[in-house]
Parts: structure tokens; C-alpha cells; sequence
């Protein structure tokens, strides 16, 4: 946003310093070139009356020695001719014979003062031709020719648009400099807000938002100040409620389980069945309450993750993989269930090697509840472009195309599996681990039968 700004601001002020100060270079040269021309006319009389006066007196000695010692002081050639175009005295290599001369002379004669066209620039440097009549009125009597030169003048124009150009961009940086401060001014507090919402959106108790800046932008620092306070409480009791009742949960449920394992001497033999299925909703409730755990600690990781700039290192996939799957196969082996790991090469995933290896504790003992006894359950690590992924396929039931989405859904499970004893929060904890890596997880079904489960991740890079 800011270099948006900025960008605005700055064309804004090359815009007016160009609307300043082309204007001025343009009147500068104006009035310099104005300047030349007047002292130039002014001399130009000064030689007509002259040359009227050697023409009625048949004297031209006051004339030639003031046009000599002008073009000694100034450089400047001139030529005076009388009204037969013969010349009366030439200086400085201008000769009357000259087409440009001539061409002047003529108009002179005709009565017609000649002034150079356009305007000086700095870099102009061809010497200008002016000319007038001599005498006034129809009576003519000769001609004046002085070759001005420009280099002076071109000059102080030069020097007047270096101080305006100078003065201009001195302008424009105090405008940038001011602009900057400006921005900066009404940006911070919005980036100081963005990172308090995005930590809020995480979950996260954000930090207050410190007011500055406009007058608006502290008004609504200040109102999500409050807004944020009360759903940091709300969540906060939220995250506190599962996590308390998990906790206060588990004694009462110890307790129940030592009185009923100490009734168990005592209950006949037709009761076995009945003993048999509390100590299994016991489990299954005790199950329950790690899972909700952990769950709400995924969540907490996956918001700080989705907020924290710094990335954890990397692990090689391939390696946790296999180490997990030799964990999981006598209990794949118990179930009836072929577990095999395809071997491959190390494939470096942005994924810390304790979360992705509770990642594929999750994917495995999914896999191996549900594909059922004799299915096969295979897994691999491959690298697909700027990804890594971990893939877990069985050929068991596997889900149908509608229940396919659902796969990660909390306490969701499909209703052929509903005799399998879970939670239905495994998935859902994997995910949330996945997500807070800037990853996500694929369920998909398998060929002829069964079901894939793609981790994505992005691929991790050596330090």
C-alpha cells in the first residue's frame, strides 16, 4: 500500500514540478532573448542615426570609427550600406555581397526592420542577423547589418535553468521526503492492525493495536482493541473449556475404572458380556478426551504457525516415514493387514519431523482400521514440482465419491465403518498440523478399490 501511495504522490509531484517550472524555463528564455534584441536594436539606431548623418553631411568618418571600435569591443561584425546598397563600412568579415546580408539589406531598404526569430535555448549557439533602415518615413537612405552573437546569452539562460531546475527538484525531493513521512505516518498503523488481525484470525491473543496516525485510522484502532479483547476471551474460554474438561474428565473416569475393575471378581459369569462393554466405552471415552487434546493443541500450532514469519527446519520424509511404519507393522500384522513401505529417496518436506511423524501415526492407524483384515496398505514419499507429499493408499472399501469430502470432517465417519471403534478426530488433527505448514491433505479414492491420502507440502531446503 504504501509504495502504491508513494507512486501516486510522486507522479502528482513530477506532474506540478513540470507544470511549475516548464512555464518559468520557457519566460526565462523569453525574456533573455527579449534582452539581447533590445540592446541589439538600441545599437542599430544608434548606427542609423549615424549613417543619416554621414549621408546628409557627405561624412563618414564618425560613422567608421564607431562601427570599428564597436566590433573591436564586442566582436560583433556590421555593415552600413547607403541607399544604392553600396557599402558605406563593413567590419568583422560580414560583407554586404552575403546572400542572408542581402536579403536583408532588401527589406531594410523597403522600409521593413528585420528582428531573428525564436527563442534562445541554452544550447544555441549561430549568431543572429539583424537589421534596419537608415532614415524614416519613405525617405531611406541606407541600410544597417549587425551580426549579434548569442553565446552570452545562451549562456545566463543556461545558468537561470540549471537555479530553476535545481530549485525544482530540490522541491520535488522535499515533496517526496514530506510524502514518505506522510505515508508512513498513515501506513504503520494499518500494518501494526494487519498483524493484530491476522493474529487474532489465528486464534492467538494479538497484541492492542497502538492508536496513531489519522484521526480515523486511531478510531478503529481503538474499536478493534475491543473487539479483539472479547473474542481473545471468548476463544480463550473456549480453548480453556475443552481443555479443562479433558483434564477434570480423566479423574472421575480413573476412578470409575478402579471400582469396576474391582467389581470384576465379584460379577457372575453371565455378566462378563456387560463388564466387557463398559471397559470398552471407558476406553473409548479416554480415547476421546486425547484426541479433543490434541486437537485443540493442533489448532493452537496451526495458528502460530499461520502467523510466525520463521520456518521451522525441515526433515526428510522418507526417513520419518519409514521409521514409522515399522513402528505400525505389528499392529498392521495383528489386524491382519500387509503393511509395506516403498523405498525412495530422501524427499525434504517443510515439516517438522515430531508433527509429520504424528501426521503418519494418524494416516496409518486410519488405514489400517479401515481398509480391514487382508487389505494391503501402502505408502511412499515422492517430490511433485515445488511440493513434497506423503501418500498412504489401501485397497480396502475405501469411501464412496459423496463421503470423499467429508473425510476430514471432526467426528465424522462413514456409515459402513460405524462398527469400527474412533473418534473420528484423527483426520481432522492431521489436517490442521498439515495447514499450519502451508499444506493440505488430498482423500482420494483408489484403484479398483480402496482410498489414497495425500499429505502436500512444500518441499524444504537444506540451511
Amino acid at each position: 500500500m504504501r509504495t502504491r501511495v508513494l507512486t501516486v504522490v510522486l507522479a502528482f509531484v513530477v506532474l506540478a514540478v513540470a507544470g511549475f517550472a516548464v512555464p518559468l524555463l520557457a519566460v526565462t528564455s523569453a525574456q533573455r532573448t527579449q534582452q539581447l534584441v533590445a540592446a541589439r536594436t538600441a545599437d542599430l539606431d544608434r548606427f542609423a542615426g549615424l549613417a543619416e548623418q554621414a549621408a546628409e553631411s557627405d561624412d563618414t568618418g564618425a560613422l567608421t570609427a564607431d562601427v570599428r571600435r564597436y566590433t573591436e569591443l564586442y566582436g560583433e561584425a556590421v555593415v552600413v550600406v547607403d541607399a544604392r546598397r553600396a557599402p558605406v563600412v563593413q567590419t568583422g568579415g560580414l560583407r554586404a555581397a552575403d546572400p542572408a546580408v542581402a536579403r536583408l539589406v532588401d527589406a531594410a531598404l523597403r522600409n521593413q526592420p528585420v528582428s531573428p526569430g525564436g527563442t534562445l535555448r541554452p544550447w544555441s549557439r549561430a549568431d543572429r542577423l539583424l537589421a534596419r533602415p537608415v532614415g524614416t518615413g519613405t525617405r531611406v537612405s541606407g541600410a544597417v547589418v549587425l551580426r549579434a552573437s548569442v553565446r552570452v546569452a545562451a549562456d545566463d539562460i543556461a545558468l537561470r535553468w540549471a537555479l530553476v531546475l535545481a530549485g525544482s527538484g530540490l522541491f520535488a525531493v522535499a515533496c517526496v521526503l514530506l510524502a514518505r513521512r506522510a505515508t508512513r505516518w498513515v501506513v504503520r498503523p494499518l500494518h501494526r492492525l494487519d498483524r493484530a488481525v491476522g493474529t487474532l484470525a489465528a486464534g492467538l491473543p494479538p497484541e492492542h493495536a497502538r492508536a496513531g496516525g489519522p484521526p480515523e485510522l486511531r478510531q478503529l484502532a481503538t474499536g478493534f482493541n475491543r473487539m479483539a479483547d472479547g473474542v481473545t476471551t471468548a476463544l480463550e474460554q473456549q480453548r480453556r473449556l475443552v481443555a479443562d474438561t479433558s483434564h477434570q474428565l480423566r479423574n472421575p473416569l480413573a476412578a470409575l475404572r478402579l471400582r469396576i475393575d474391582s467389581l470384576q471378581p465379584h460379577l457372575r459369569t453371565s455378566a462378563t458380556r456387560t463388564y466387557t462393554g463398559v471397559t470398552a466405552e471407558l476406553e473409548r471415552m479416554e480415547h476421546l478426551l486425547d484426541d479433543l487434546l490434541t486437537l485443540a493443541n493442533a489448532e493452537h500450532r496451526a495458528g502460530e504457525l499461520a502467523v510466525t514469519e520463521a520456518r521451522e527446519s525441515c526433515c526428510d520424509a522418507t526417513a520419518v516415514t519409514a521409521a514409522q511404519a515399522r513402528l505400525w507393522q505389528p499392529v498392521a500384522e495383528q489386524a491382519g493387514v500387509h503393511l509395506e513401505f516403498v523405498p525412495g529417496p530422501a524427499v525434504l518436506m517443510a515439516c517438522p519431523e515430531g508433527e509429520l511423524a504424528q501426521v503418519a501415526d494418524v494416516l496409518f492407524d486410519n488405514a489400517i482400521k479401515y481398509a480391514g483384515s487382508g487389505a494391503r496398505v501402502e505408502t511412499r514419499c515422492l517430490t511433485e514440482g515445488p511440493d513434497a507429499v506423503l501418500e498412504v493408499r489401501d485397497d480396502g472399501p475405501g469411501l464412496a465419491t459423496g463421503e470423499l469430502p467429508r473425510a476430514g470432517t471432526r467426528f465424522w465417519r462413514s456409515e459402513r465403518h460405524r462398527e469400527v471403534r474412533g473418534s473420528g478426530l484423527g483426520l481432522a488433527i492431521a489436517e490442521r498440523l498439515v495447514a499450519g505448514h502451508a499444506g493440505h491433505v488430498e482423500f482420494t479414492a483408489a484403484e479398483p478399490h480402496g482410498l489414497r491420502v495425500r499429505v502436500v507440502l512444500p518441499k524444504g531446503h537444506t540451511a
